[in-house]
Formats: structure tokens, C-alpha cells, sequence
């Protein structure tokens, strides 16, 4: 990932989002800025929902990223507003990422996040450009859009405005409750142009969701969005990831979310064992250290030193995943070997692997 196309100059506050202005009760932060965020605006918020949490706004260069040739997924073009995810998912991928900004991978990655508080005038600007040709665009590929932080940046209306005025196709990947806020915005572009929906829910069992996901809306909460997108019309996608061996992918757990996702009206269901890249390896590693110790030596043997699991493990975890499919009457699971398109018309397709732009 390159940090080249962020700048720290802002306009005044008065004029910036997310200023002081804007946000009565922000107050500055006490940590020090990161080497290659010099000039950054700092805050912290008074408010229990981001207690411990530092944010960096930045004014971004650019914001549509072309995804390199040859990152392993099946779209060309992103939008990530945030790097940094309060959610906070002891597995989560884009953990390395924070790393390229003199931040750890850990507690890092879940308490300072950077802020693009101009991403929506950018999309504008990106969109309009002579030499754009509306390319499918991909947005919560990296961290997630609808983390807890976009309640307070709202970065998302504008540029939902925009792919919209523009009849842009594109895809959301949310674990995030607060899209149904921008449900209207959602339906006015699925007028023009294609839009694809997608949550990840990856079981049910709430003492797992509490322990590995603490940052984010409970698997119940997350389904009963599903219901509300499918109710309003649109073709909602559920990727069950990450299935965590040992943990959620005994019959029991995986016919539990199946049967929870197609009551929950969704279009089809992927299954996406886990998979731990560098950054996300060894903190999830100290997790599993700390609550299920027993579970360690299977880990070990299961990843040796490599990020994926076994491709006899993975196979046999989605064909169960396509029989309980099949049993709760939602047929339209991954064919193996496939990736989803993520924009579509208007639905997202299916994947074997997680997304990733490492």
C-alpha cells in the first residue's frame, strides 16, 4: 500500500470537516504523529464510543486506487476513506498496512485510524476526470467503510453522491449496521447503475463475536440489515468469513449461520476459511495464545509457515458449507475456485479467498 498520494495541509478549520467546529467536543490528541504523517491533524473524542482512540485526519491527493497487476482479486479499482479499523477483528488482513505508516499492526491498527476527510469532493473531482471511464469501483476491500468512526466523518454520503451522479458502478463489504443509513443514497444509485452489497458474517455464536470482533455490530444486528437491504430490493451477498478452525467450523456452527443467513433473505452465501497474512499472523496468534491456548499446536500444524490453509481443509469446509446451504433452501453458494466480481447487477458474486490488496 503507498502513503504518496496523502498530504497534511488543510484549509482552515472553519472550512475543514471534522474540525473543532464541526465536532463540538473533539479536542486534540496527545500521541505523537506518525514519521510519514507530519502536520496531521490529531483528535481524540469525549464521547465512550472512541474512549482510547486516536484519529489522524489527512487530506488525500487521490482517492480511486488502481489495485496492482498483481494482487490476487478480481476488481481494479477501490475506494478506502479510512486506514485503521475500530472494529478492531484480531484476524483482520489490512494489519500489515499500518505498519507502512510507522504504526504497529496490533493495537495500532485498531485505535489510530487515518481519516481522508476530503474523500468525497476527491470521488467528485476522480469521477468527472476526462480520462476515467467508469470502472467498477470496490469499497470496504481494505478496512471497513462503515466502521464506527464514519458516524462521526461521514465520508461516505458524498461519495455515494457521486458514484451516483456519474451512474458509477460499485460494490460495498461491510460488517458495518450504520449503512442503512444511507439507504436512500443507495437506492437512487441502484436507479442508474449497478450495485453490490455484501456483509461479512462469519458465524452466529456470540461469545466467539465478543471475543474476536469486539469493535464491531453483533452477527444478529449484522442479519437483521441483510433482511432490511434484501426487503428494500437489492441482492445481498453474505461472505461467511472468516471460518475460524476449531471454532466455527464444526457441523453444528456452520449449519447455525446458514440457516441464520437464508432467514435472513440473502441472495447467496460464500464461505471463506481463514487466512493470516503477516501482521494479522502474529496478533492473532497472541489471541488464541491467551483464550484458547489448547488450539495452539492444531494452528501450528495447520499454517506451518504459510498464510493459507490446507486446500484439502478448504474444499472440505465449503462443501459443507454448500450441503447446509442446500438443506436451508439458499443453493447458491461459491463454485470452487471462483472470485467474486464484487460489482454486479446488481449482486456480489462469490470468492474462495479472501479480498486483499497486500
Amino acid at each position: 500500500m503507498r502513503w504518496e498520494h496523502l498530504s497534511t495541509s488543510h484549509p482552515p478549520a472553519a472550512a475543514r470537516q471534522g474540525s473543532v467546529e464541526a465536532v463540538p467536543d473533539a479536542a486534540p490528541a496527545a500521541p505523537p504523529l506518525p514519521l510519514v504523517l507530519p502536520g496531521a491533524v490529531v483528535r481524540t473524542f469525549d464521547t465512550p464510543d472512541f474512549a482510547g482512540m486516536t484519529f489522524y485526519e489527512v487530506r488525500a491527493k487521490s482517492i480511486i486506487n488502481k489495485v496492482p497487476g498483481a494482487s490476487r482479486v478480481p476488481f481494479d479499482h477501490t475506494i478506502n476513506p479510512y486506514r485503521g479499523c475500530t472494529h478492531a477483528c484480531v484476524y483482520c488482513f489490512a494489519r500489515r498496512t499500518h505498519t507502512y505508516l510507522d504504526l504497529n499492526a496490533g493495537r495500532d491498527f485498531d485505535t489510530r485510524v487515518i481519516v481522508k476527510v476530503n474523500a468525497g469532493e476527491l470521488a467528485r473531482r476522480e469521477l468527472a476526470a476526462p480520462r476515467w471511464r467508469g470502472q467498477p469501483i470496490a469499497m470496504g476491500t481494505n478496512v471497513d467503510c462503515y466502521q464506527r468512526a464514519e458516524g462521526r466523518y461521514r465520508l461516505m454520503p458524498p461519495i455515494l453522491e457521486a458514484l451516483r451522479d456519474f451512474a458509477n458502478p460499485f460494490s460495498i463489504l461491510t460488517k458495518g449496521t450504520l449503512i442503512l443509513r444511507d439507504l436512500p443514497l443507495l437506492r437512487q444509485a441502484a436507479e442508474v447503475t449497478s450495485v453490490g452489497l455484501a456483509f461479512s458474517i462469519g458465524f452466529v455464536d456470540e461469545s466467539t463475536w465478543r471475543s474476536v470482533e469486539p469493535g464491531t455490530p453483533s452477527p444478529r444486528r449484522r442479519l437483521d440489515v441483510v433482511r432490511t437491504l434484501a426487503d428494500a430490493g437489492f441482492d445481498v451477498s453474505v461472505l461467511m468469513a472468516p471460518i475460524l478452525p476449531g471454532l466455527t467450523d464444526t457441523d453444528d456452527s456452520i449449519d447455525a449461520t446458514v440457516a441464520a443467513i437464508a432467514q435472513a433473505g440473502a441472495s447467496r452465501v460464500t464461505p471463506l476459511p481463514l487466512h493470516l497474512r503477516p501482521g494479522a499472523r502474529e496478533w492473532y496468534a497472541g489471541w488464541l495464545a491467551r483464550e484458547y491456548p489448547a488450539l495452539v499446536g492444531r494452528y501450528r500444524e495447520l499454517y506451518r509457515d504459510g498464510s493459507y490453509l490446507p486446500q484439502s481443509y478448504q474444499r472440505e469446509v465449503t462443501a459443507r458449507v454448500r450441503m447446509a446451504a442446500r438443506r436451508h433452501g439458499l443453493p447458491r453458494t461459491a463454485p470452487e475456485g471462483t472470485h467474486p466480481r464484487n460489482v454486479g447487477p446488481p449482486q456480489v458474486d462469490q470468492v474462495t479467498e479472501q479480498l486483499t490488496l497486500l
